[in-house]
């Protein structure tokens, strides 16, 4: 079936005659309707003419026939416009509202005040690529907020999957990745917990109504240039694929606690291109892996009603594949040597101790110690290549006597119960696999040298394609919180990256 056409705001503002010319208080426009249920009710965006004409309101609304307008949300800054032009709404007065939705959608995050320093571009057109397509993509954003939080059950569901049917098209999610670009990476990161926190929370009330799972709200994109490539990734927790987990299921503290979080990944990579006498060589260098599970509410909320902020998802693989897409004048590839994090020594020891002294007798003493130097390296480093792709892992392996894959396995009933295991109080210990927030960041310095591709001369100033799909499972085990319970959940992406050989 296909899908509906993309609602297009901005031409129905930028159409807005003056004040005067209207009929009406207030011009309306159809951003979704309900189910057939409720043939009658549209969800809109409308603006309406108040007694100064140099300051017009807009609302989002759900509009019926046979019942008053239910404003759902409505715009607070004051926008000033020349209700005498015959033009009111030109492209500096659509960038100043585009400006004042996007603010709006940044309040949906419940730790706003961590970027309360952190401003948002003044408005200027010159600086905007795409504004009809941007400005597109917050209204729909701002509509998908609204809905989740305020629209009546009758109208929600519908317009729900609708606006997540426009936001997932890769016309919309351009626009998106221009306005990341246009805001930078803090705010981009406020926006994310924004949105990501209406999708948990949409998630939530349709496994409560037993309806159907949506598919995985990722968001992603790739950037090239200056010689550096880069991958950006926001998923919320709860829209990964579940690959194994405990039975019987957490309670329900400890699952607020696993829900309401996002995982936040970048992947950079150095890379340059060295033309040699006969042949040449594409360079690739890790520059920085990144990962992180981020709480999408504060903490008060968290401790109220969740197991603690501590209780959370840990990376526990990373696995990633480059690939040129279109390989003629390949001759080889070659990657550098598998690595281990620095090991972490710890002793062994195992003892008895006795005494016997009877009365009026020589005694009899027995001591016996056996003691052992053990080095377990919890995150291993692995490089291999399948035809032109290089494959790099990061995989995290269980400290205990005889480390496993910890994504493969589950933990012992002894070590959930042993305060001394490995991965309790993880975020704090001295010998912690993870940073204190609760990620990882893997440096070139560290992990891997290069990957290089040797290439045919005839492939000089042939601008090249690369593929990167990866997959990030997060898993669960005991933190603080007294539990069995442990998961491990899945994330799969693809990007493509440019290079051009010159």
């Amino acid at each position: 079936m296909m899908s509906e056409k993309l609602p297009d705001a901005f031409t129905w503002i930028q159409n807005i005659p003056q004040a005067t010319k209207w009929h009406t208080s207030s011009l309306s426009f159809c951003i979704c309707h309900s189910a057939s249920d409720f043939p009658n009710s549209t969800l809109n965006l409308i603006a309406q003419r108040n007694p100064n004409p140099k300051i017009p309101t807009f609302s989002i609304i759900v509009q019926s026939n046979n019942h008053p307008p239910l404003y759902l949300w409505t715009s607070k800054q004051e926008l000033n416009i020349n209700p005498n032009s015959p033009n009111p709404f030109d492209e500096q007065t659509i960038t100043s509202l585009l400006f004042s939705f996007v603010e709006s959608i940044l309040t949906y995050t419940s730790n706003s005040s961590n970027y309360s320093t952190i401003k948002v571009p003044k408005p200027d057109p010159s600086m905007i690529n795409g504004l009809k397509d941007i400005f597109n993509a917050v209204i729909l954003t701002l509509s998908f907020l609204v809905c989740v939080y305020e629209a009546p059950l009758y109208l929600r569901e519908n317009c729900l999957i609708t606006l997540r049917n426009h936001l997932v098209t890769c016309h919309v999610r351009q626009a998106t990745t221009s306005l990341m670009k246009l805001l930078g990476s803090n705010l981009e990161e406020q926006w994310m917990r924004s949105v990501n926190l209406a999708i948990t929370n949409w998630i939530i009330e349709r496994k409560d109504n037993n309806r159907t799972r949506t598919t995985a709200p990722l968001f992603s994109y790739a950037v090239s240039a200056y010689g550096l490539w880069k991958v950006q990734l926001y998923c919320p927790i709860e829209a990964m694929e579940v690959e194994r987990s405990s039975n019987p299921t957490a309670d329900s503290r400890l699952l607020f606690s696993l829900k309401f979080n996002q995982l936040e990944g970048v992947m950079q990579f150095n890379h340059k291109v060295v033309v040699r006498d006969k042949w040449i060589d594409v360079i690739v260098k890790i520059d920085n892996i990144r990962y992180d599970v981020i709480k999408l509410v504060n903490e008060r909320l968290m401790s109220r009603k969740g197991a603690g902020e501590h209780e959370k998802h840990f990376p526990s693989r990373i696995s990633l594949q480059i690939t040129p897409t279109l390989q003629t004048d390949f001759i080889s590839v070659s990657v550098s040597k598998s690595s281990n994090n620095p090991g972490r020594g710890f002793e062994v020891e195992r003892s008895i101790e006795g005494s016997f002294d009877p009365p009026n007798s020589l005694g009899l003493r027995v001591a016996g110690r056996e003691a052992s130097t053990m080095t377990m390296t919890p995150w291993k480093f692995e490089q291999s290549v399948l035809g032109y792709t290089a494959n790099l892992n990061w995989i995290l392996y269980d400290s205990s006597v005889g480390g496993r894959e910890v994504f493969t396995t589950k933990p012992s009933r002894f070590s959930i119960m042993s305060p001394r295991s490995w991965f309790k109080d993880r975020y704090a210990r001295a010998y912690r696999s993870f940073t204190r927030r609760g990620g990882v960041i893997f440096a070139g310095d560290e992990y891997g040298e290069s990957v290089v591709w040797k290439i045919g001369k005839g492939a000089m100033g042939r601008r090249m394609e690369w593929e990167i799909k990866g997959s990030i499972w997060l898993t669960y085990w005991p933190n603080k919180y007294k539990t069995f319970y442990h998961e491990t959940r899945r994330l799969d992406f693809t990007q493509l990256l440019h290079l051009t050989i010159n």
